[in-house]
């Protein structure tokens, strides 16, 4: 196979593209680097395309290694035929190189490998030529194979011998089984049954079957969840008439032959005893795979729109951790994200001290000028949400607050960072002011937490776990290399999702700035032990420095390219102090205008790159959130004894999973709108019209108050 050819064809690109995006990843080039900075190389292709292209080249090189494994062990054995060559050259996936090899691999003790040990492969390959007519009947050809040392006592043990040995020729068959999953796949039925007499979640599929080219992910990983905890029995079913008849058609080629008896029998043995049972375990496996890259990539993009929420900058925030027994923990955040007060009050059962706590939130509220109470949806959240409510009503000024989601949050809490940062505070104070941070700015809070901890996908522990890291961590480099970092305020869990830094380097970056003070500009970078010439090129564009004299340092502006911004800015009789007081806003026209192909000739530089040297020279420093929707803030408490069918509410996408979204709609519990409640048109997924994050108008359709759902519609 050749695999540029292949990649080209799968992805409908180029093939010099392809070959000159695969030469950028063999040089150690990040994937957010190449789709920032090698436009030119890759026609523009942007981060989503470059990851799939990375993981399908890895997969092939991988079954290409497989391949070539294959062809020496085969080889090895003096088997190698042009017939083989050519199946393991048009192999397309693993399992069908694994099936090719199937005849090859070394066996445990069998009863075909029995048989040939008994001398009985000549008799199984006379019927399997499968002639007209024999010179004697098939029995007493059969009775010349006994051999009572061998044991073969009778003229049946020979046939049953033999029959043994065709009926694991059949199952070692790579295109019988290839086809035969093709068959499943298309005619066979999932099906689960209760295991355990005993109610549990998994009730709806305690007699449930559904045809397997029909279910979706989310049963499946349902179902095998069910299976594993062992509440369900789970199976695939085909009518056995239908592979059956595949193999008659492709095994017996002579209907007169007296040797067909036999071949039937082994057929039908080859099915029942050796494919059926493996087979089934494979499509399962596909199943299961299939449903995992389809939960994975519904998680990355439920995580890709949380991480890049709008941030709510400038703001003073009193984070609120609830809680019973131990009490309420606060903390006060300013506008940087510095802790600069924390207290605990008592308002909740069982101490009810609504007076004393009172007075210790209205206090930090008007002594540190708090903007916003940020509330953690967790244990006692309903009472404190009321609580502040009262509080904040009784306030001058527009006090408002919000519930923000505590997923996560005691993970960062009893962490190795959480304990770095506030040595000095418990768990519960940590998560306060992850709570209160995470509002401020949810993408450099929420990168200290494992991104399967925050709550956006659906079964995660049920997949491949190294897959969905792989995943979920390119899910969040990409999002932090699309906004770029502050080097002097980063954490160290922040830089290390940085193009080209890891977690040992961004460790020593932290290291140096506390040692030596701020970074006065990039190039500072480079006395930084760990990051050499390689990292540097990665990294620079990416991380900005606002105190910088080189006002390019504040900009996406990559340093290889300074001097063609400073030749453009010449050009057009601008200043660097026009591009730091924000001055460059007819710098487009201008160039539009002279014309970009001319003008991307003269400097010496493509297309793509000035376009985007001219966004970083208009916005210095911009935050590509910033045009987001800001997150809803709200001054009084509404409980689902509130909602009234037919209300129209306001609300967030919190998550987006295969049979809906849950939406946030300010009364604790989340509410979930159906996938058939999203459109009035057909959508195949409902990650087709909402994203997490989203700001939703929804009403309400039904309310259970004992079970807590509440069902809403788009539908209006």
């Amino acid at each position: 196979m050749n695999i540029i050819n292949e990649l080209a064809k799968e992805f409908n690109l180029r093939i010099s593209q392809v070959e000159a995006t695969v030469g950028l990843i063999d040089d150690g080039n990040t994937i957010p680097f190449i789709a920032r900075y090698r436009k030119e190389v890759t026609g523009s292709l942007d981060d989503t395309i470059l990851r799939n292209l990375d993981e399908r080249l890895k997969y092939l090189r991988s079954l290409e290694e497989r391949k070539n494994e294959v062809r020496g062990l085969i080889e090895a054995q003096g088997k190698l035929t042009p017939e083989i060559e050519e199946a393991l050259n048009n192999a397309k996936i693993l399992t069908e190189v694994e099936d090719i090899y199937r005849p090859f691999k070394p066996k445990r003790k069998t009863r075909a490998s029995v048989a040939r040990e008994r001398g009985l492969e000549p008799l199984a390959t006379l019927l399997m030529e499968q002639r007209d007519s024999y010179e004697k009947p098939i029995m007493e050809i059969a009775a010349e194979y006994i051999d009572e040392e061998k044991e073969v006592k009778t003229a049946e043990d020979a046939i049953n011998g033999a029959k043994d040995i065709i009926a694991e020729d059949i199952s070692d068959n790579a295109e019988y089984r290839k086809v035969i999953r093709a068959l499943i796949r298309e005619h066979g039925t999932v099906v689960s049954k209760k295991a355990k007499d005993e109610p549990s979640v998994y009730e709806l599929y305690y007699d449930y079957n559904e045809s397997v080219k029909r279910i979706p992910g989310h049963r499946v990983l349902a179902i095998n969840r069910g299976e594993k905890e062992g509440f369900l029995k789970v199976s695939i079913e085909i009518n056995n008439e239908i592979v059956l008849n595949y193999l008659f058609s492709e095994v017996i080629t002579n209907n007169e032959s007296p040797a067909k008896e036999y071949i039937a029998s082994a057929i039908v043995d080859s099915y029942d005893r050796l494919i059926s049972t493996s087979v089934e375990r494979e499509v399962r496996a596909e199943l299961f795979d299939e449903a995992s890259e389809s939960a994975i990539k519904v998680f990355s993009d439920n995580l890709k729109h949380l991480l890049m929420q709008a941030p709510l900058k400038g703001k003073t925030v009193l984070g609120y951790d609830p809680g019973y027994r131990t009490g309420c923990k606060l903390a006060v955040v300013d506008k940087t994200g510095k802790v600069i007060d924390t207290a605990v009050i008592y308002p909740t059962k069982p101490k009810e001290d609504i007076e004393g706590s009172t007075k210790i939130v209205v206090s930090l509220i008007k002594k540190y000028g708090v903007d916003v109470v940020a509330i953690g949806n967790g244990t006692a959240s309903k009472e404190s949400e009321i609580f502040i409510a009262g509080v904040l009503k009784n306030l001058d000024g527009d006090k408002k607050y919000i519930m923000v989601s505590e997923a996560g949050a005691s993970v960062y809490s009893a962490s190795k960072l959480g304990a770095e940062e506030f040595p000095d505070f418990d768990v519960t104070q940590r998560s306060a002011v992850s709570i209160a941070r995470r509002l401020q700015d949810p993408l450099a809070e929420l990168v200290k937490i494992d991104p399967k901890s925050i709550g956006v996908g659906q079964y995660q522990h049920d997949m491949k776990q190294a897959r969905l890291d792989e995943a979920l961590g390119g899910v969040v480099e990409d999002c932090v290399n699309s906004i770029g970092v502050d080097i002097n305020t980063a954490s160290y869990s922040l830089l290390s999702y940085i193009s080209g830094i890891n977690l040992s380097s961004a460790k020593s970056i932290v290291k140096y700035r506390e040692e030596n003070g701020e970074f006065t500009k990039r190039e500072e970078l480079l006395n930084v032990p760990k990051i050499g010439d390689k990292a540097y090129q990665q990294c620079a564009g990416f991380l900005r420095v606002p105190d910088s004299d080189e006002i390019l340092d504040n900009t996406g502006v990559h340093p290889e390219s300074y001097e063609i911004a400073k030749e453009l800015l010449e050009k057009f009789a601008y200043t660097k102090d026009d591009v730091a007081t924000n001055n460059l806003k007819d710098l487009r026209g201008k160039c539009a205008k002279y014309g970009t192909k001319k003008l991307s000739d003269e400097l010496k530089v493509g297309e793509p790159t000035l376009l985007d040297i001219i966004g970083e020279l208009e916005k210095p420093g911009r935050d590509v959130r910033d045009s987001l929707p800001q997150p809803i803030l709200r001054d009084d408490v509404l409980g689902m004894e509130d909602l009234k069918e037919g209300m129209i509410m306001t609300g967030t996408v919190r998550n987006v999973i295969d049979f809906g979204a849950f939406v946030d709609i300010g009364v604790h519990q989340d509410g979930l709108v159906h996938i058939s409640e999203i459109s009035d048109k057909y959508i195949k997924h409902p990650s087709e019209v909402l994203s997490v994050g989203d700001i939703v108008n929804v009403k309400i359709k039904s309310v259970d108050l004992n079970k807590k759902r509440i069902a809403l519609t788009m539908k209006m």
